[in-house]
């Protein structure tokens, strides 16, 4: 926001391009590895830009589906910690109408997943039927649900379907308030020991100032602190996460999560908290670039 005002005492929003998915798709693409990003993306102004910052962020777009209907958009609103509160302009727009692509190309190793794709129709049920066939395929499926409760209005029915994706799912990234809301209260990293036996390979969760852990059947298996940064705000923090540790677990070429040590993983959460410590310390979800990452202590 800036800080004109305009009539009413409001003040002038200021656009931003983001959205889960997309933001996890810019960190993985800056990082430098292989991304596609799939979705249904309108041919407004909104949605030129977003397929231009795609391209200029690496990402390549050919499994983009595009239509005449609006973007997506949402209102954010800033506390006095930098922390997002969203109100979500959705019907009708482009992105929930996604069709499925079928079987992904040969050359994809990773599937990534979540927000509100996970739940607005009938979108959300040509996502979960990509993850349960590129599951049984072995392609590496990575979730984070990124939980948006003013939009899910059946709580209960969406904590049943989100249990029924945990056996197609080998990476769970959350956060420690997805994992309560999910789990209607219990503690986080019990929850996540509990999604583990429910057939996940591994958990990441996010915790903010306290870090981030990863817990697989091992139990907690390794966690690190978080960054000590200014932090301007918190919006595309946990995308970050998630396309940091996709982009490190391409490079080093690793599909079976069961194959990383405790030493392993604490170098991946500590790469991906690294990244998000970049993107809480600038405006909007802007993650670093290889460069950046390369050239910061």
């Amino acid at each position: 926001m800036s800080n004109s005002t305009v009539d009413g005492g409001l003040r002038a929003l200021l656009p931003r391009l983001g959205g889960g998915p997309y933001n996890v798709a810019l960190a993985a693409g800056r990082l430098g590895v292989p991304t596609s990003f799939l979705s249904r993306v309108s041919t407004d102004r909104f949605g030129g830009a977003l397929v231009e910052r795609l391209v200029d962020s690496g990402v390549d777009t050919s499994l983009i589906q595009r239509g005449d209907e609006p973007t997506t958009l949402a209102v954010v609103a800033l506390d006095e910690k930098g922390a997002a509160r969203y109100t979500f302009y959705v019907e009708g727009t482009a992105d929930r109408l996604v069709r499925d692509p079928g079987t992904l190309p040969d050359e994809a190793t990773a599937l990534s997943l979540g927000t509100l794709g996970m739940v607005l129709e009938p979108g959300a049920s040509a996502y979960e039927a990509m993850l349960r066939r590129e599951s049984a395929r072995g392609t590496l499926t990575v979730l984070d649900p990124n939980i948006r409760e003013a939009l899910i209005g059946e709580p209960g029915a969406y904590r049943e379907r989100f249990a029924s994706w945990l056996p197609d799912v080998r990476l769970l990234k959350i956060s420690d308030d997805d994992a309560a809301w999910l789990t209607e209260g219990a503690d986080p990293v019990a929850a996540a020991k509990a999604w583990v036996e429910s057939g996940v390979d591994a958990v990441v969760l996010t915790r903010g100032a306290e870090g981030i852990s990863v817990i697989t059947a091992a139990g907690e298996l390794a966690h690190v602190p978080s960054r000590r940064v200014e932090v301007v705000d918190t919006i595309g923090a946990g995308d970050t996460v998630q396309g940091a540790l996709l982009a490190w677990l391409h490079t080093r070429e690793v599909r079976d999560l069961a194959a990383l040590d405790a030493a392993a993983w604490r170098e991946a959460l500590s790469f991906a908290a690294k990244a998000a410590s970049i993107t809480v310390s600038r405006s909007g979800a802007e993650p670093p670039t290889a460069a950046e990452m390369a050239s910061t202590v």
